[in-house]
């Protein structure tokens, strides 16, 4: 059976993963592609780790709880590279990494 203490962080993670996912395919798309590409690169970063924290999570791994701390410092970066830029797919997935890295440090304190 799941941990209970794990449902909210896998559901913040998944979330996460898709914003990045999306606002990656985004970035892709926009006219000034060499200036998103650092956002783009965390984008990548971030859904990877959120995929993993997810995944160790779901495992009950003994090291989910350690996951989910760079888990958390990857989604702080990233939220912060994405609300540099104006584009709506962006402040979306901002938000959604702030939320995820909140909720990742909740459940490893």
């Amino acid at each position: 059976m799941l941990n209970q203490q794990y449902t909210e962080c896998i559901r913040a993670c998944l979330e996460c993963m898709e914003a990045c996912n999306a606002c990656y395919n985004a970035c892709l798309k926009e006219e000034d592609v060499a200036m998103m590409s650092y956002c783009i690169r965390l984008d990548r970063e971030c859904a990877d780790i959120c995929s993993f924290a997810a995944k160790a999570m779901q495992s009950n791994s003994p090291f989910a709880e350690q996951i989910c701390k760079l888990c958390a410092e990857i989604c702080e970066a990233c939220g912060k590279e994405c609300e540099k830029h104006e584009q709506d797919h962006c402040k979306r997935c901002a938000e959604s990494c702030f939320r995820c890295a909140d909720v990742c440090r909740k459940m490893v304190s």
